[in-house]
């Protein structure tokens, strides 16, 4: 009993930690990487299709980006997709290659990515803490329906803590790596 409901909250923090690590990939630091463009879908065949399922996406070098659509008629729904995704990228085509030129952050926009960040972290630290509370209540109502003893369900607590306490350590580590790859120059 209190085994599950350990691993159920380990597990629901590494989801958390994973769900964070995505939402920091989708944020645009100064160098140009493919997983930027991951959220960005495209009418194909009357489906909405990911942009990686459609086109070659690729780092030309540091600040630009180039995609190479498969299917010639796509390409102006691709340059469509892009402008209408808030990214603020301007497509500029030539023929069959999409070229993604990344304008250079500015002190101000990197500050405000930075916020941006910061807040996606603590977003995730009050989700670890509601997964904490979650098995924590869990507990009470096991040792309330006689199922553990007193003494279990404080100790159950105190490593649900231990965990909580790492996977907090973890966004705060990941954190600061995002914030130091934005202030980058």
């Amino acid at each position: 009993m209190i085994n599950e409901v350990k691993n159920d909250a380990a597990t629901r923090m590494g989801k958390t930690i994973e769900s964070l690590k995505q939402d920091l990939m989708k944020i645009r630091t100064g160098r140009a990487h493919t997983s930027l463009l991951d959220s960005i879908t495209v009418e194909y065949y009357g489906s909405e299709t990911p942009l990686n399922q459609v086109a070659n996406v690729s780092v030309l070098d540091s600040r630009t980006l180039s995609i190479q659509v498969w299917e010639k008629q796509l390409i102006p729904v691709v340059e469509k997709a892009i402008l209408s995704s808030n990214l603020g990228l301007n497509p500029a085509t030539n023929g069959e290659l999409i070229r993604l030129p990344l304008p250079p952050l500015t002190e101000e926009s990197r500050k405000g990515l930075i916020k941006v960040v910061r807040q996606e972290g603590e977003n995730a630290k009050v989700a670890i803490r509601n997964i904490r509370r979650d098995a924590n209540s869990s507990l009470k109502e096991l040792e309330k329906e006689k199922e553990i003893s007193e003494d279990e369900e404080r100790r159950a607590q105190d490593e649900i803590q231990k965990l909580t306490d790492k996977h907090v350590k973890e966004i705060d580590q990941i954190l600061a790596e995002k914030e130091k790859e934005l202030m980058e120059i």
